[in-house]
């Protein structure tokens, strides 16, 4: 799974199953987020996969994760950037991995400090089981079914590997 002709072909599915979403540019076409880092990695390619009009947007959601206390903070802050609105407007959220929900909760959470979108769809490379929140991608590029010591991690930016790895 950590080849880079599987991301390829992983992503030119999502770009399939998003371009019935996206609809026709203009006023009302959704604008795209990806979520740092991986997220905004993914977010590039079907953004590009798609050409979309609109800038992508990036989140970082650090200060907005229930587990900082936990984890630490991520010594490397970077700035969100949304340039667009966020108000009324129909957003695709990206991100790498869909596990827990607590990612995307976090990322909800910030959007909605922005403004009011019309609707979210999530978009996620890679599902797995875990979930801890009622949270669920609409477009999901492959399912993956992990040991409860395994975790799934994307690296990149060039190229996208994903790699599972144990822990102890």
């Amino acid at each position: 799974m950590n080849e880079p002709e599987d991301i390829a072909a992983i992503l030119d599915d999502m770009a399939g199953q998003l371009a019935a979403h996206v609809g026709k540019p203009g006023a009302n076409a959704p604008a795209m987020v990806g979520i740092h880092t991986g997220g905004v990695w993914v977010a590039e390619q079907l953004h590009r996969r798609l050409q979309l009009d609109e800038p992508l947007g990036s989140l970082d959601i650090s200060f907005y994760r229930d587990d900082f206390t936990r984890i630490g903070m991520n010594p490397v802050v970077q700035p969100s950037e949304l340039p667009f609105t966020i108000d009324d407007r129909h957003i695709i959220l990206v991100d790498d991995v869909l596990h827990t929900g607590r990612t995307i909760r976090a990322a909800l959470n910030e959007l909605f400090d922005y403004g009011r979108p019309a609707s979210i769809l999530l978009a996620a490379l890679i599902e797995r089981d875990g979930r801890e929140l009622p949270i669920e991608a609409s477009v999901v590029g492959r399912h993956v079914s992990l040991q409860p010591n395994e975790h799934i991690k994307l690296t990149g930016p060039s190229p996208l590997r994903l790699e599972i790895q144990q822990t102890e």
